[in-house]
């Protein structure tokens, strides 16, 4: 304390405002690392103390007490983003999911319709036929195939399989709506003949 009393008196007097600012910025400095030299000791010996060994035995399991459970995460997320109108990224985990569980057909049928959205009608034909492969025609798998051929402006195609659907399942609301709008679509499109060019 009475090194400090002293440094400022001799500052005062020399009347220069850097020189005391910098001999205030050291003696800081000094001070700090001081306080830091006495906390990097403490936290040392805290390591070595600290326990090694985690609680609750070994963590390293052999590969044979592994078991695998399927985990229905990707195809959660494929519908999440496919009803938030995020269909590159439904794309994306239904195709996850169907490489992790190749016969599961709700990540079929999500990973064919998430590919109608982004216009890949080839691979949604693909995705189609393999949902049909493993879970027959439903009435689900038809009515999202009529929804693609409409999308592609097939709409003969598209009657045939909402048709088909709705002969399966005649109370759908889904399969009548999209009906409707078939209709709707085949009003607009066509053309009386005496108008043509």
């Amino acid at each position: 304390m009475l090194f400090a009393n002293g440094a400022v008196k001799l500052l005062r007097r020399a009347g220069d405002q850097g020189v005391m600012r910098r001999i205030i910025f050291m003696l800081t400095c000094c001070w700090l690392g001081i306080g830091l030299a006495g906390c990097d000791h403490t936290l040392r010996q805290a390591a070595v103390v600290a326990p090694v060994e985690p609680p609750g035995g070994d963590p390293v399991q052999e590969p044979t007490d592994v078991k695998y459970y399927p985990s229905d995460e990707p195809v959660r997320l494929g519908l999440e983003h496919f009803n938030r109108g995020s269909y590159g990224l439904a794309n994306r985990y239904f195709r996850d999911a169907v490489e992790k569980s190749p016969k599961d057909v709700t990540a079929w049928v999500g990973l064919a319709a998430s590919y109608d959205r982004i216009r890949r009608f080839d691979l949604a034909d693909q995705a189609y036929a393999q949902a049909i492969r493993l879970g027959g025609e439903t009435v689900q798998v038809l009515n999202d195939q009529g929804y693609s051929y409409m999308l592609r402006g097939n709409l003969s195609a598209a009657r045939r399989k909402f048709e088909k659907a709705y002969s399966l399942d005649p109370g759908n609301p889904v399969i009548a709506n999209n009906l409707e709008l078939l209709n709707g679509s085949r009003r607009f499109i066509e053309r009386p003949p005496n108008n043509q060019p």
